[in-house]
């Protein structure tokens, strides 16, 4: 069994040396490309390749696989941009020996890159379970094309890597990373980030707690945002936020969310005796809570922009709050959660500097990068002074001015961020605003109907 998956180099790895204390004496500075040479340098370690036994270059000399790739890139003028691809095969624990790791991942890296790139290949022993590393020329040797990085490359490898796997007589794993998903929503779940498909996920999970029938699990989706689009036979299911640009089908989902899957666990609730249906709110939580809001203070302030967002999350979290009270009803909303601590952050950031107003947060941004200009011109007639007297004291001048520089930034960071976010939160809320109101009209259909 092995996982695979691959980035483009773009900045120094974090785990590798750092070139620029430990130069290589044999290759010529001005022509060195830090991020390549790290890479190389991190796949090639001594210590976690049982001293070099296991390195081995494709169209290139694994110990001169820097200056190879490099020339490449220089024949064709393209030394800019993604400068490599570092991948990685990833093992069971005592599934292979160094020596089947190293021969899969040659006859792997082969068949995915071996007509066009240069390549290093080697297995890590450093660890329970060996994995091999590529690192792959971004600029092919034979036309000068570059790895242009595309989802179906993901799936190939993997489908590369599990071919290889079979051959040797060895285990794979298909769902696996990026099988069953896109690249896109893997990495945004990978920085911690609520995806799309997972926010879809935990609400169908709460409608289909609270329906028995199609029909009624239907109506959560509904009055939780999302349009519905499928055929009479409840086949190709798929569900549309407003914001989003395409639907997602809930087969693609995952084994649970088919339309098999769903039925049953609509059954579920037919037998269970303590199942309790939904009960529609009488109220409705962002239209309730700005006549609240209207009454203290100024509704086109910042900070009630700011203190709505936060509260409706706080109802979407659950936190103090009894079971029965209204949630939001829009994705959008509910997708805020996530972002949570930066709000609350730039909340507190707006009350202590008593900005509520677009105006003044303007001024403030203005006032911020006047005061690090002038002292950044301060610094800078420091450091030319000092070129000539070469002095300590006015080292510790420059330095205590830097000081002075380092909260300013931060808080110019801080109001910045906060100006690019205000359209977005004005857009969140007006999504909710206008989902609340059609449940609201929908509501009062209903009794006019009876």
């Amino acid at each position: 069994m092995a996982t695979t998956g691959f980035w483009p180099v773009k900045d120094r790895l974090k785990e590798v040396i750092d070139y620029a204390e430990n130069p290589d004496k044999t290759i010529d500075q001005k022509y060195v490309d830090k991020d390549l040479y790290a890479a190389l340098k991190y796949v090639s370690n001594d210590k976690k390749t049982d001293e070099r036994m296991y390195v081995s270059g494709i169209n290139c000399n694994a110990g001169r696989a820097y200056e190879h790739m490099m020339a490449t890139k220089k024949r064709f003028g393209k030394t800019g941009g993604n400068v490599a691809y570092h991948g990685y095969q990833s093992f069971q624990t005592g599934e292979v020996t160094p020596e089947e790791a190293h021969k899969i991942g040659l006859e792997t890296a082969r068949r995915m890159w071996g007509k066009d790139y240069e390549i290093v290949v080697t297995p890590h022993l450093n660890t329970d379970n060996l994995h091999n590393h590529f690192v792959v020329n971004s600029v092919s040797f034979k036309t000068g094309r570059k790895f242009e990085n595309h989802i179906s490359d993901h799936y190939r490898l993997r489908e590369i890597s599990d071919a290889v796997c079979l051959e040797y007589g060895k285990s794979i794993l298909k769902e696996a990373d990026f099988y069953g998903g896109e690249k896109k929503e893997y990495w945004l779940k990978q920085k911690g980030t609520t995806t799309h498909r997972e926010l879809l996920k935990r609400d169908i999970d709460t409608a289909l707690a609270q329906s028995t029938n199609f029909k009624a699990f239907e109506i959560r989706l509904k009055d939780m945002g999302y349009e519905i689009r499928r055929d009479e036979r409840f086949a190709h299911y798929s569900v549309k936020a407003p914001d989003w640009q395409r639907a997602i089908r809930l087969d693609r989902l995952g084994k649970e969310y088919t339309p098999q899957a769903i039925r049953e666990r609509l059954l579920d609730n037919q037998r269970y005796e303590g199942y309790v249906p939904f009960q529609k709110p009488k109220y409705v939580p962002l239209l309730t809570l700005e006549i609240e809001y209207r009454r203290m203070m100024r509704m086109d302030g910042i900070q009630v922009l700011f203190a709505l967002v936060i509260e409706l999350c706080r109802l979407i979290t659950g936190n103090n709050i009894t079971k029965g009270t209204p949630r939001p009803l829009s994705p959008a909303m509910r997708q805020e959660v996530v972002k949570l601590d930066k709000t609350l952050k730039e909340y507190k950031f707006l009350c202590e500097n008593h900005i509520d107003s677009p105006q003044e947060l303007v001024s403030f941004i203005e006032e911020k990068r006047g005061q690090i200009s002038a002292l950044e011109k301060e610094r800078q007639t420091i450091y030319n002074r000092n070129r000539r007297k070469k002095s300590g004291a006015l080292n510790a001048e420059a330095r205590a001015i830097s000081a002075k520089i380092k909260p300013l930034r931060e808080k110019l960071s801080l109001a910045k961020a906060v100006a690019e976010k205000i359209p977005k939160l004005k857009e969140v809320l007006e999504t909710e605003r206008q989902a609340e109101t059609a449940v609201l009209a929908k509501n009062k259909e209903r009794r006019y109907a009876r």
